[in-house]
């Protein structure tokens, strides 16, 4: 069967865009830098995206594309007879499964705060009061599993339409909304009284304010967000690799997109912390500032009810790309692996994500008390995600590319290089070799080590 292809090349660029899109650039994002000094902290997260993030995010593209086909079967495919880079499709497969068994929760709390800002519920509250609403929420069990219900349906329901007319069509739509809301935010944040200070801090980096943390804590948490913000590592990108033509070489693709996702977690500071700066409230308040500062600041604004609205649609629309995105490469998977039709694949995975979106809902309520290494289960489902599949599966895509044991480097330079565009740095193999193994390795214990260090 002939495989499915975008209809136009910017559909491909706004899909993978999409899929990298995510909260992680606008409700991590924000957080972190207001955390960790501003624009200086921003500039060295630039450097580590396009150090790391880029040469892996092309190599997927590139595994993708050779293959033609999903994480399931693309090591299947490519590798030489015998070895056994193909056993890693399981844990890419599991990747995907459980970044979707919390995100779909998380992307219901948007929903749910479209609809309250919609409706007013927050006005005449004071910050006691939006608060108290974000932890009635998070302990609400039927709320929560509706909504999150809700989006699991809305997620497949595209996905079930088929890639052109579905996938492609609907994230298209949502990604020029989501940039047209962004920037009409970002313009009235900066022009509110008050705001000067807050972009200042944004957009003037002042490397005195990296001291107030170690700066390895610094330099930690900007690779981890340049890493986790693309979604390396679990085959999310490498699905869309294998949907476009050999027209244009991969690293020009690549870095369209990240352009785009970079420019979205830039203009979301832009929203942010103007904002915080002219109601006197502390950007790096951590993953709270969406859900119970953000609220209080739209709560103070003329017309802060519609401002507040278009805020939490722009935030369900940069969850829903990526739901998309994942569940995309979910039923991809399955027809690969099985042969399964387009619509049992959708029904099966659409029952199986919303069964196991459950034990996120139940840790924050019924089972509050239970605890993995001192994480909800929520949170723990992020961590098994965030610092072990994607950095280790990152890995994985990065050693199979550049050793001879793999694909190799020759095979896939050949197919990164092949089109018009931008050309992947072959003079650099030595830096992709042995350089950038040891960096991913790094972000993996890091990770660890500051687990233990707060248990």
């Amino acid at each position: 069967m002939e495989r499915e292809r975008f209809s136009s090349r910017i559909g491909f660029i706004l899909i993978s865009a999409g899929c990298a899109i995510g909260l992680g650039n606008v409700w991590r994002f924000p957080y972190i830098t207001g955390k960790y000094g501003g624009a200086a902290f921003v500039l060295i997260y630039l450097f580590f995206l396009i150090v790391m993030g880029l040469p892996i995010m092309v190599m997927e593209f590139a595994v993708g594309r050779a293959s033609q086909k999903s994480i399931a079967l693309s090591f299947n495919v490519l590798e030489k007879k015998g070895s056994k880079w193909h056993l890693y499709r399981y844990v890419g497969i599991a990747g995907n499964f459980l970044l979707m068994m919390f995100y779909t929760t998380i992307g219901g709390w948007m929903l749910i705060y479209f609809f309250k800002m919609l409706k007013g519920d927050f006005v005449g509250l004071d910050a006691e009061g939006v608060s108290q609403v974000y932890a009635n929420l998070t302990t609400d069990l039927p709320t929560m599993l509706i909504w999150m219900l809700i989006i699991v349906a809305l997620g497949f329901l595209v996905c079930s339409m088929g890639l052109q007319s579905g996938v492609e069509r609907i994230n298209k739509f949502m990604m020029v909304v989501l940039f047209l809301l962004m920037v009409v935010l970002a313009v009235n944040s900066s022009l509110l009284p008050g705001a000067s200070e807050g972009l200042k801090f944004y957009l003037l980096p002042d490397f005195g304010k990296l001291t107030d943390y170690p700066i390895s804590e610094v330099i930690f948490a900007a690779m981890g967000q340049a890493f986790f913000t693309l979604s390396c590592g679990i085959g999310a990108l490498a699905i869309f690799g294998s949907y476009i033509g050999k027209e244009r070489k991969l690293t020009g693709e690549a870095v369209n997109i990240l352009v785009l996702d970079t420019c979205v977690a830039l203009i979301a500071g832009l929203i942010i912390f103007p904002a915080c700066s002219a109601y006197g409230i502390d950007p790096g308040e951590g993953p709270g500032l969406v859900f119970v500062t953000l609220p209080n600041v739209f709560n103070h604004m003329a017309g802060g009810r519609i401002w507040g609205a278009m805020f939490f649609l722009f935030m369900t629309f940069a969850a829903l790309t990526t739901i998309i995105a994942v569940f995309q490469n979910i039923i991809s998977c399955a027809t690969d692996l099985w042969g399964w039709s387009l619509k049992k694949a959708t029904i099966i995975n659409g029952i199986a994500i919303a069964v196991l979106s459950l034990p996120c809902i139940f840790g924050l309520t019924i089972w509050s008390d239970f605890t993995i290494l001192g994480k909800n289960i929520m949170d723990f489902e992020d961590f098994l995600v965030s610092n072990n599949i994607l950095p280790l599966g990152s890995l994985v895509y990065l050693l199979f590319c550049v050793t001879r044991y793999g694909w190799g480097w020759d095979n896939f330079i050949k197919e990164a290089n092949t089109g018009k565009g931008i050309g992947f740095p072959k003079k650099l193999k030595v830096y992709f070799t042995f350089i950038l193994p040891l960096i991913i390795l790094y972000i993996f214990f890091q990770g660890y080590w500051s687990l233990f260090q707060t248990l």
